[in-house]
């Protein structure tokens, strides 16, 4: 079972929200997701974008634990979440 300890952070830097999620063998993976696709998936304002993390947190969970399933890791082993896979 993969699970979402409330670890979580933004990026100021790249306009990245990252989330945590630990996969069934305790391996720890960084979910990250832009801050444009907070805006048009969430209508998350630039000035709180983790105030839309925390809003939509259900489903961005839902998207990277199917990205951690479907093993759609980047080169440095985190997931990026995109517009189309909610």
């Amino acid at each position: 079972m993969i699970s979402f300890p409330r670890l979580e952070s933004w990026n100021t830097l790249n306009k990245v929200a990252t989330i945590v999620a630990t996969t069934d063998d305790k391996k720890r993976v960084l979910c990250r997701i832009s801050m444009e696709i907070l805006i048009d998936k969430f209508g998350a304002s630039e000035e709180e974008p983790m105030q839309s993390v925390a809003e939509y947190r259900t489903n961005i969970e839902d998207a990277a634990r199917k990205l951690i399933e479907n093993k759609s890791y980047e080169d440095d082993g985190s997931i990026l979440i995109h517009a189309d896979d909610f």
